[in-house]
């Protein structure tokens, strides 16, 4: 049973929702997309199951539209325990049902992005560290051990050991915190660290050239001990970012500051311009892997220690992808339990797990189904597309598969990696923006994608 929403004032439902919808959006998406785009908006009505979203701009609900709007409606409408749909409107334009916005405090604008002085934004304020991301609260296990003590040995000693530090995994598995506490420590040592998100950097960088301030933005981040730069992988469609982070780098690098940077793959695999891949190979590059059942307990019992251990357990039991997906399990439960108004037990746990978990729809297509389509359009074999072999033909299927399995499976990047022959998930991600790039350039590319998705819906396994 969901929680009910049906009764009562709609004002107090569409609030009911909303929040409890961002507390899950803040774990399902990329911080910066969060902070920017969803954190400033509010209910503003719910009525015939539409839910109406107030934004602070146009620009903003634009971008929530053509962005995140997927996101949006369906963890909305898990929430709901109903299908509602979800529409963006500019704060003061609807005149129906309308939630008061508080006025924004300092610390929330610095949260929204950028302070303002005298007309001028000063970047170097607009980036605050997250005062529980610190080492003290990094949860250390066997998937995560090297990564810390790399982290924490570049404090010991910053810009002559490991520099740059490279971190790299999938979503959720801890590299912001990690790039947070380094921060935090070299803070507490009264060095000037600046923190950035790729797209922020993208930003300022862009906003730099229009402006004419280049020099300003040089100055900026040649004047700075510690550069941190979260999610790098999202400058590789961007040329122009690539070769100001290069110049930058370049600049901090010879001047013996530290850089800390983290990314989605090895360096060696992602997408970046060759030169900056072999700056960040240059120093130490470590990874981290999905906790195991031990460390998913750990995080857990440090965010709830008095939570009943057999319910920890039973969270810990599933097996989560990542450190986000894990918190937002234990959220869920705690937000069902208070819309609900019982306590946390293993029976109300199982039943907020159940209800609200409920990732994938339960006619989602299966593995066997996508790779028999695959193997029936390209004439590979099942069998060659997982194993081994290189082949231009064999490789071309084997990507299709993988970019399938994800986008018609659901599937992780871990998982599928264990599906096409034991691939570690850099090999997968790479193939699957491979995929996506050549679909770009090459429309054949698109229609045997869309030839493959006729076989499947032909097939009589597949519910329609």
């Amino acid at each position: 049973m969901c929680p009910d929403y049906s009764e009562g004032s709609e004002t107090v439902n569409a609030r009911k929702i909303w929040s409890a919808a961002l507390g899950q959006l803040q774990l399902e998406i990329p911080r910066p997309n969060y902070e920017t785009w969803l954190k400033p908006t509010s209910p503003s009505s719910l009525e015939n199951d539409i839910l109406t979203i107030s934004t602070p701009s146009p620009f903003a609900a634009e971008m929530l539209e053509k962005r995140l709007s997927g996101t949006i409606h369906r963890t909305v409408s898990r929430v709901a325990g109903r299908n509602l749909e979800v529409k963006f409107t500019v704060e003061g334009s609807n005149s129906d049902i309308t939630v008061e916005k508080p006025r924004k405090t300092n610390a929330e604008n610095i949260n929204a992005g950028t302070i303002e002085q005298n007309g001028k934004i000063d970047y170097a304020k607009s980036y605050s560290l997250k005062n529980s991301f610190t080492f003290n609260t990094f949860i250390v296990g066997p998937s995560n051990r090297l990564a810390q003590a790399a982290a924490i040995k570049v404090t010991e000693a910053p810009g002559s050991i490991y520099n740059p530090l490279y971190i790299y995994s999938e979503v959720g598995l801890g590299k912001t915190h990690l790039l947070h506490a380094i921060g935090h420590a070299f803070n507490q040592r009264q060095l000037k660290v600046m923190y950035v998100s790729s797209e922020r950097f993208t930003n300022e960088y862009i906003s730099a050239i229009r402006e004419g301030s280049s020099n300003h933005f040089r100055e900026r981040y040649r004047n700075t001990d510690v550069l941190l730069v979260d999610d790098i992988q999202f400058i590789t469609s961007k040329p122009q970012t690539q070769e100001g982070f290069f110049h930058t780098f370049n600049e901090l690098h010879m001047a013996g500051k530290q850089i800390v940077v983290s990314g989605d793959e090895p360096a060696s695999k992602s997408m970046l311009q060759e030169r900056i891949q072999s700056r960040l190979a240059g120093g130490l590059e470590v990874d981290l892997q999905p906790p195991d059942y031990e460390s998913r307990y750990a995080i857990l019992q440090s965010k709830m220690p008095d939570l009943d251990p057999t319910v920890l357990d039973q969270i810990a039991q599933r097996p989560h992808q990542n450190v986000r997906e894990l918190e937002g399990a234990l959220n869920r439960i705690i937000a069902y339990s208070q819309l609900v108004g019982d306590p946390i037990t293993t029976q109300l746990a199982d039943q907020a797990l159940k209800s609200l978990l409920v990732e994938i729809p339960t006619d989602v297509i299966s593995v066997d189904q996508i790779l028999s389509a695959v193997s029936e359009h390209t004439g590979v074999s099942v069998d060659r597309i997982i194993g081994k072999r290189r082949d231009k033909a064999t490789a071309e299927a084997r990507r299709i598969a993988m970019y399938m399995l994800r986008e018609d499976a659901h599937l992780t990047s871990t998982r599928i990696g264990q599906v096409i022959g034991g691939k570690d998930h850099s090999t997968v991600l790479y193939a699957q923006k491979r995929f996506e790039q050549l679909m770009e350039t090459d429309n054949s590319k698109r229609h045997h994608l869309a030839a493959i998705r006729n076989i499947l819906i032909r097939s009589p396994q597949v519910s329609t």
